[in-house]
């Protein structure tokens, strides 16, 4: 009688063990995160997915360097590289890129940092208006590349692929 209540107390040998049993439906944890959509300079927001172009122009709007991230990151990290290897007097940018290092590295070159105070400043930096008024040639850049259905919606999956045809894009706005 004893041989026939063995498995009492203790699960059959037939049982898929727990650990190898999913309960539901979830990505492995071998690799820790999906791969690739950082590299890629795709974003996840609430609104979908998303890429940020952080574009530096000249005095007549034409794209001289342009650099991509995902669109949840913050203008500010990319702004020392946007600028290095250029020279000018002034330096024009919006309130996203209104930092004291990057003040700093500005007038370390030479040049002077036209650009709005943010409004966690406790007093406003003050700022050339007249000049700050030119800004609107980066907007009107970003709107020349936005004619491109292929910019706007980005259809590439990698960055490269992005980074080319925006490339080709600016090559085409040079020529007009």
């Amino acid at each position: 009688m004893g041989e026939s209540f063995q498995s009492i107390g203790r699960r059959s040998g037939l049982r898929i063990p727990d650990h190898r049993c999913l309960d539901r439906a979830r990505p492995s944890t071998c690799c820790g995160r999906k791969r690739g959509s950082d590299a890629q300079a795709i974003g996840r927001s609430r609104g979908g997915l998303s890429t940020k172009i952080n574009a530096a122009v000249d005095a007549l709007g034409n794209p001289l360097r342009f650099i991509l991230t995902a669109g949840q990151v913050h203008d500010i990290n990319q702004a020392e590289a946007l600028i290095a290897g250029f020279d000018f007097d002034k330096l024009i940018a919006d309130t996203g890129y209104d930092s004291n290092r990057l003040r700093a590295v500005i007038a370390a070159t030479g040049g002077e940092a036209v650009m709005p105070s943010n409004r966690s400043r406790s007093q406003a930096i003050p700022y050339d208006e007249d000049v700050y008024k030119d800004r609107n040639l980066v907007e009107r850049f970003f709107n020349k590349i936005k004619h491109f259905r292929r910019i706007a919606t980005r259809y590439e999956k990698t960055a490269l692929s992005f980074a080319s045809m925006l490339s080709l894009v600016s090559l085409i706005i040079w020529l007009k």
